[in-house]
């Protein structure tokens, strides 16, 4: 039985579950953060729920982007698959060499153009930095806390200027970011708090609901589409904790949160 395919958007952004996006913009497809297994147990973590579109459901794929690889729900065995098969994949130099051909590894504020595939010049990937737990976590021999992470901020002419936060719980660092980039139109946050007991006492991994507000509103986003909220165990806020955050914030107006696999569709 052939798998209907997901259809190409001019410019929109669909969220299939757990952190993994699909963005079309540029007459480009883009999967972010590729998570396609089945519901069931990855080492120590669990994920609850499959993906809403099935990776056989994607049709071709021009570009990855994979924030880290060290993590299942970022990077889970038929994800691995679809990066691996991918004409192009972007992540962090630490990731890029585990992964190999064809990822490519940027440090942060470096900057890779992909042609586009509307005819309309290049799309603009540029590394941006994360960190992957409190800001007093204990750090690796590479700086990093609990492991490289890599956000990544995708522009290019007449298309709007979006942020993809992989696995970040620093304000701080999106204070950074948006001193740098103060033009970001559409911000794709991964929020969830998510929590692993064994890890810097419990506290949140990724933006908890209140702090993803707060990326918001630093960032002075257009719209914000969260991601990595559901599908696994390890997350300990959901959906309705961050509509709750962006009320008391005053931000609701900036969050759509459409179901998983339809589309939202972006302002240029």
């Amino acid at each position: 039985m052939t798998t209907p395919r997901l259809p190409r958007q001019e410019c929109a952004i669909t969220i299939l579950g757990g952190p993994t996006a699909v963005i079309d913009i540029g007459g480009l497809r883009i999967v972010s953060d590729p998570t396609f297994d089945d519901a069931g147990p990855h080492g120590y973590l669990t994920k609850t729920a499959g993906p809403a579109v099935a990776v056989d459901a994607l049709g071709a794929v021009d570009l990855v982007l994979v924030s880290h690889d060290l993590h299942p729900d970022n990077l889970d065995e038929r994800g691995r698959v679809c990066a691996e098969t991918a004409p192009l994949v972007i992540t962090g130099p630490l990731t890029a060499a585990r992964l190999g051909s064809p990822a490519i590894g940027l440090a942060p504020w470096n900057g890779h153009r992909v042609l586009r595939g509307d005819g309309a010049g290049h799309l603009t990937v540029l590394a941006v930095p994360a960190v992957h737990g409190p800001e007093d976590g204990d750090r690796d021999a590479d700086g990093n806390v609990n492991c490289e992470v890599t956000g990544f901020v995708l522009s290019g002419p007449g298309l709007p200027t979006i942020y993809v936060s992989g696995d970040n719980a620093s304000i701080r660092t999106v204070t950074e970011i948006s001193r740098h980039l103060p033009d970001i139109d559409v911000a794709l946050l991964h929020a969830g708090a998510a929590r692993v007991p064994a890890k810097f006492g419990g506290r949140p991994l990724t933006f908890d609901s209140r702090r993803a507000a707060a990326a918001a509103a630093v960032l002075d986003a257009d719209l914000v589409i969260p991601a990595h909220y559901d599908g696994w165990a390890h997350f300990s806020e959901g959906l309705a904790d961050l509509e709750l955050a962006f009320h008391e914030a005053g931000l609701s107006a900036l969050l759509r949160a459409a179901p998983h696999g339809t589309w939202t569709h972006l302002r240029s």
